[in-house]
């Protein structure tokens, strides 16, 4: 009897650490969605934004605690680069990353946003394509692997087909504003937001959706405007 006592305190040990530890791995897995979306609405509630023309914080701290005002954001390069401002991404672009070769954009990606080999530079007329992750495996992909988990948050302007929200490339020093113009999503295998054509200067940002998963792809649509 004390046997099965034992036994049975045992099992009941087990199977409560095992519950504790699948929670543990849960809440884990999905802590970068978390603390992006936690971010997000805590700025928009104390209405603080960012800005490249913005003060700069004095601590990292204070980007919590700061008073309603522009936030700087000190472009990560200006040789190659993207700043946009509503959602606080700031990244370094790798250029001219082959999209059918898995080894050379997973490590591009690594090290910031990819540019699509094949597809126009920042200014050019035709398709600027640039691609970057939106997953929860930031332990394995890297510094940058949650880089464009918010990247939904941004709209075009009303009535749809007007200009939006602001997305900043940066290259060679130059500076390249594009504003958004449309938002959809597409499934994973859907190839033509790459093979779009265009006579004008455009930008197209892609990334997975929802995050962590390859089901879709969420494709931003942005015209050059200065």
């Amino acid at each position: 009897m004390e046997n099965k006592k034992l036994l049975f305190v045992i099992m009941r040990t087990l199977s409560n650490l095992l519950i504790i530890f699948g929670i543990f791995l849960f809440l884990f897995s999905i802590w970068p969605y978390a603390r992006d979306e936690i971010l997000y609405r805590w700025y928009s509630f104390r209405g603080i934004h960012f800005s490249l023309e913005g003060k700069a914080p004095k601590s990292r701290f204070a980007y919590l605690i700061s008073q309603p005002s522009p936030l700087r954001i000190d472009p990560a390069s200006k040789d190659f680069g993207i700043v946009i401002e509503k959602i606080n991404v700031n990244a370094p672009i790798v250029k001219n990353v082959s999209v059918t070769d898995p080894k050379a954009y997973q490590l591009a990606l690594r090290d910031g946003v990819a540019h699509a080999k094949g597809t126009v530079l920042p200014g050019e007329n035709g398709n600027f394509y640039l691609f970057a992750h939106s997953s929860l495996d930031y332990w394995a992909l890297g510094k940058y692997a949650t880089v464009f988990n918010m990247l939904r948050k941004l709209e075009a302007g009303p009535p749809v087909g007007e200009a939006g929200d602001k997305i900043v490339i940066f290259y060679k020093g130059e500076r390249f504003d594009y504003q958004v113009l449309d938002k959809k999503v597409v499934p994973g295998w859907d190839i033509s937001p790459l093979t779009e054509k265009y006579d004008t200067p455009m930008m197209t940002l892609q990334t997975c959706y929802p995050p962590g998963t390859t089901l879709n792809r969420l494709i931003i649509t942005a015209e050059l405007v200065k």
